[in-house]
């Protein structure tokens, strides 16, 4: 039987798993929202769908595999919105993938997080994740849940807006970040496809959480232009999302993608992966 992946919202951490899963034969079929997307995604050897719009119903039946990227809106998760009986009856999924986010676990001043941290988030965002995890926990699929660090690759780099002079340096004392490359998540993914383990919840980042400001001045050193002056988080002139994201400081722990999973990051810090970023010419 040909092994075929659904992906809801196929963006750009799914992107990054097809690229693994294409050249092993998979049928891949990726939904989004535009036409145009839709020819992009055919142009990558991935079969399109509308969504919502298209009948996902033949989809969902000839699926082995089903992973979700698609975030929760004001009404709740889109994909159960939508689907949630027809997949509390799709017995026949072998795998089923929940991307979250590490918003779920609030704040915790900078200090460690574990799978096993009780979720307290501290955003809006963060909530209506804990809620769409538990929403499809009680779907009784196969499910792996991947709660993702700030995510980074090819075009999400920070070089173009160094090189533009747009790059800012928001320094708040005690602030730190992790985050991961998108290559790694698509070897994560990969890897629980080859050693399923329904139940399973697994942080996804690299090993060395840090400030944000640090990441800036190091892919500035690294283009060889001058470090952004630092700017007080308190005089930051920022969007209400932006500002968001510094509610939250922790440091989160990927013990167990290592020992579950076999997992060897290719990127364990930014430095790494930035320096590999820079190389193929971001």
């Amino acid at each position: 039987m040909t092994r075929t992946l659904l992906s809801f919202g196929h963006g750009y951490s799914a992107r990054a798993l097809s690229r693994l899963l294409l050249p092993e034969g998979w049928r891949i079929i990726g939904t989004t929202r535009s036409a145009d997307k839709a020819a992009a995604l055919r142009a990558e050897g991935i079969e399109p769908l509308i969504f919502p719009g298209d009948d996902i119903t033949p989809a969902l039946a000839g699926a082995t595999h089903v992973l979700t990227s698609a975030a929760p809106d004001q009404s709740g998760d889109p994909v159960l919105a939508h689907l949630r009986g027809a997949l509390a009856g799709a017995s026949h999924l072998q795998w089923v993938c929940y991307l979250s986010t590490t918003g779920v676990y609030g704040d915790h001043a900078g200090g460690w997080v574990d799978e096993d941290t009780p979720l307290t988030p501290a955003t809006k965002r963060g909530m209506a994740r804990v809620t769409a995890e538990a929403e499809w926990q009680a779907l009784g699929l196969p499910l792996h849940i991947f709660r993702l660090a700030g995510i980074y690759g090819p075009g999400r780099g920070p070089f173009a807006k160094v090189r533009n002079g747009t790059a800012r340096r928001i320094v708040k004392p005690g602030q730190v970040f992790s985050r991961i490359h998108v290559d790694d998540i698509a070897q994560v993914l990969a890897a629980s496809i080859a050693r399923p383990d329904p139940g399973a919840v697994y942080n996804v980042c690299d090993d060395d959480p840090a400030p944000p400001e640090d990441v800036i001045a190091h892919a500035a050193e690294l283009l060889g232009v001058p470090i952004p002056p630092a700017i007080p988080f308190d005089q930051a002139e920022m969007t209400p999302m932006a500002r968001s994201f510094y509610a939250e400081s922790k440091k989160v722990r990927n013990d167990r993608i290592k020992r579950d999973l076999g997992i060897e990051l290719i990127y364990p810090g930014y430095r790494d992966g930035l320096r590999a970023l820079l190389a193929s010419g971001d």
